[in-house]
């Protein structure tokens, strides 16, 4: 790792502790009001309005909410594959049948996740998919995303463009969380748009 690439990773850490806290400090109402606005947002995109397959993630803690969407999705009839977290941090994928299909599952320390109960897909799944929607902590005016850390969804990216799949990359946030510029590293891939509360930006790419 050169100098350049690690003031980029010490300078996401400092970003994302201050994504997290203002998180934090949201409160159940304002949660709950920005993921109604989140799935109506979401909704709207026609990338959404088309797909037949859309991978997709159960939020937790105070990221933005993703349930009214994962239920408005499959409620359309949309196949939704929900990810699994294996040991080495990458995600193996499972289908999403409603509220009942999830289980939480705490991995060591961490913050337990929901994730799929039924059958596994393997880690490829995701290379069907029409569009991947992405957590994240934010993202800049180039479509660059921050994410949480743990290198999972730098995983799927990456596996994406070895398969030459091209589904449309959509990232989920609060609205004060697109911002004009983040550092990279040269793994990092940008998004084609973000979804907010308040409504969608694209990227172009």
């Amino acid at each position: 790792m050169n100098e350049k690439d690690a003031a980029g990773g010490s300078g996401k850490r400092a970003l994302r502790r201050d994504f997290l806290a203002a998180r934090q400090a949201l409160s159940d109402d304002g949660l709950r009001e920005a993921a109604e606005a989140l799935a109506r947002r979401a909704l709207e995109l026609p990338e959404l309005a088309k797909a037949r397959t859309v991978a997709a993630y159960v939020s937790v803690g105070s990221e933005p909410g993703t349930l009214a969407l994962l239920d408005a999705l499959r409620a359309r009839g949309v196949r939704v594959l929900l990810p699994a977290l294996l040991p080495d941090n990458d995600l193996d994928w499972g289908e999403f049948t409603g509220p009942g299909s999830l289980v939480r599952v705490r991995h060591g320390g961490r913050m337990a996740l929901m994730e799929p109960a039924g059958e596994r897909l393997g880690p490829d799944a995701v290379t069907g998919a029409d569009v991947v929607l992405l957590p994240g902590v934010a993202v800049d005016g180039r479509g660059m995303r921050l994410g949480r850390g743990g290198g999972s969804y730098d995983r799927v990216l990456a596996r994406l463009d070895r398969a030459g799949a091209r589904p449309a990359l959509v990232v989920l946030l609060y609205d004060r969380e697109v911002v004009a510029h983040l550092p990279e590293e040269p793994h990092d891939r940008p998004v084609h748009a973000v979804v907010t509360p308040s409504g969608v930006r694209r990227f172009d790419r």
